[in-house]
This record gives structure tokens, sequence and C-alpha cells, in this order.
């Protein structure tokens, strides 16, 4: 029994020395060498006291380099469980000074998914730059004019029917996401709005292509410079309406169209009656024209649903 214990405090006793005799391992070495010299019956006193003076050096030499090279081993072990379990670490820095570093919060705590744009289906494509949503929202693009195709009753305009289509290439049936400007709708309620499908900004393309021209409507000029390059670039390289068109309109900077003042109920003083089946190519006027749409409500002389009735001849 005694013999067991004995071995067991021995097994212990150089479990908790032996970093220590390996961390010392350069000097005890040194020491036992330069004890045996000492001890040696060699006479000649000079032969020792250099082989000492040599063993000492050398001693001193390993033991200052394998010393430190240990806790540095031991030290980034040490880095590396911590850091493994997410806790706060230390980092050696390459001139060996040690810093502690916390983890960042994306390490410790799952991405947050980014909160996806809002999306609208487009239901179908008014013209050129009028778009009608699902819920049945109408959209007028901000900073474009297309040429007029809705008013069937008078001849489409140049290069209308392209911007038509190509607008319907673009987003009919597509999800598009809107960008606001200053104003909300216009006096006919339509959203005024940014369009875009996927990475194509709606607005820009079709003036750059030439399908639209730029058109300024204050307060709404977000853009308003980007859009007057973009028609530039359309003109100095003929496309679209620039080289299809004998007069393509010129870039108009406006403000709102101002409201029309027009008659709320027959005047006996004019001479109009009510026709709904008259074109505006039979109307005398643009006087008659607009009585005919507020006063009779003959909805088909405004085809574009803008208040104005029969836009080429009375715009």
């Amino acid at each position: 029994m005694q013999k067991r214990t004995k071995i067991l405090l021995i097994v212990i006793g150089i479990g908790v020395l032996s970093p220590i005799i390996v961390v010392l391992a350069p000097f005890l070495l040194g020491g036992y060498a330069s004890c045996r010299i000492f001890k040696s019956k060699n006479p000649n006193s000079k032969a020792k006291a250099l082989a000492l003076a040599i063993i000492a050096m050398l001693t001193l030499l390993v033991g200052l380099t394998w010393t430190p090279a240990f806790f540095k081993q031991s030290e980034t072990t040490t880095e590396k469980t911590v850091s493994g379990t997410g806790g706060t670490a230390k980092q050696a820095t390459e001139g060996g000074a040690i810093q502690e570093t916390t983890p960042s919060v994306s390490e410790l705590v799952s991405p947050v998914e980014k909160k996806k744009e809002q999306l609208y289906k487009v239901a179908r494509v008014v013209d050129g730059d009028t778009i009608e949503l699902e819920d049945g929202t109408k959209v007028r693009y901000i900073g474009t004019d297309t040429p007029e195709t809705v008013n069937l009753n008078t001849a489409i305009e140049c290069f209308g029917h392209e911007a038509s289509n190509i607008n319907k290439e673009l987003v009919e049936g597509k999800e598009v996401s809107l960008e606001k400007d200053v104003s909300e709708t216009d006096r006919y309620d339509r959203l005024l709005r940014y369009v875009y499908v996927g990475d194509v900004f709606v607005n820009d393309f079709l003036v750059r292509q030439g399908y639209a021209n730029a058109s300024s409507y204050p307060p709404d000029i977000k853009y308003q410079d980007q859009f007057t390059q973009a028609e530039a670039e359309a003109r100095e390289n003929n496309r679209g309406l620039w080289s299809s068109c004998n007069k393509p309109v010129e870039t108009q900077q406006r403000s709102p169209v101002p409201a029309i003042v027009v008659p709320t109920a027959p005047d006996k003083s004019t001479s109009y009656t009510c026709n709904c089946k008259k074109t505006c190519a039979q109307m005398s006027s643009c006087e008659e024209a607009q009585y005919q749409l507020n006063v009779c409500s003959c909805k088909a002389r405004d085809g574009d649903h803008d208040g104005i009735a029969c836009d080429t001849q009375c715009q």
C-alpha cells in the first residue's frame, strides 16, 4: 500500500513539475554539465574554467531562446481554444504584443435578411409614359413625355406606337418598384413616380433611347439633369423619334399645366349643342370640344383622360 502511494505521489509530482522542467531544461542541462566538469579529476584548472565559460554561454543562449518560444506557443494554443468558443480572445501581433479582441456582432448573431423593396404588378400599359397597376392605380412617369396614341379621334403622333410598344415590353405583366419625388399625384389622380423594372430605370431608358422627350414639371425634378443629358445623347445619336419624326417636340421646361376654365352648365349665349358623335376634326373650336366634354359628358373627346378635349388641336 505504501509503495503504491509513493508511486502515485511521484507521478503527480512529475505531472506538476513537468512544465517547469521543460521550461528550465536548458538551464538544468547546463548546470548538470557544469557540475560534472567542476568535479572532474582533470588537473588543468584553465581548461576547466574555459569549459565552464563555454557551457554557461551556451546555456544562456539556448535558455533565453527556448523559454520565450515555449510561452508563445502556449498562448497561441490558448487563443485558438478560446476563439473557437466565441468568447474574448487574445491575438499576438507581429511584434509579440498581445491584444484582446472581442468577436463582432455579425460573428455572434445570424445576419438579418435585408428588407425587400416593395414591388407592384403592372396590369396594363396605357401609353408610352403611363401604366396601370393591378389595383387599378394609374402611374404617370415623371420627367418623360412620349408621343400620344390613346386619343382615337385624332391622328396618332409620330413614334407614339413605338413608345407604347417598348413600354409594354419593359413593364407589362411584370413587377416594378416605384420611387416618389415631391408630389404624390397629378391633378388627374395619377401617381407621379420614377419606375424601375429590375435594374432598368424606365424613365431614363425611354428618354435615352429616343422614345420620349425629357419634360420638367417642378417641383418633381430630382433626376431632371440626368434626363436632359439622356435626351441630348439620343438626339446626337439620332435614336428613335429624333431620326424618324420630322419635327420632334423639343425638351420642355414647363410649370404645371394651368387649369382650364370651362362652363359648368349650358350658356344661353352659345350656339353649341350636345352631339357626342362629333369627332375632334368636326369641332368648330377648342371651346366647343371642351363644351362637349364637360357639359355634354362626351368622354370620347378625352382619350387619355387628362381633362383636356382633343389634345392635338387644343394644346
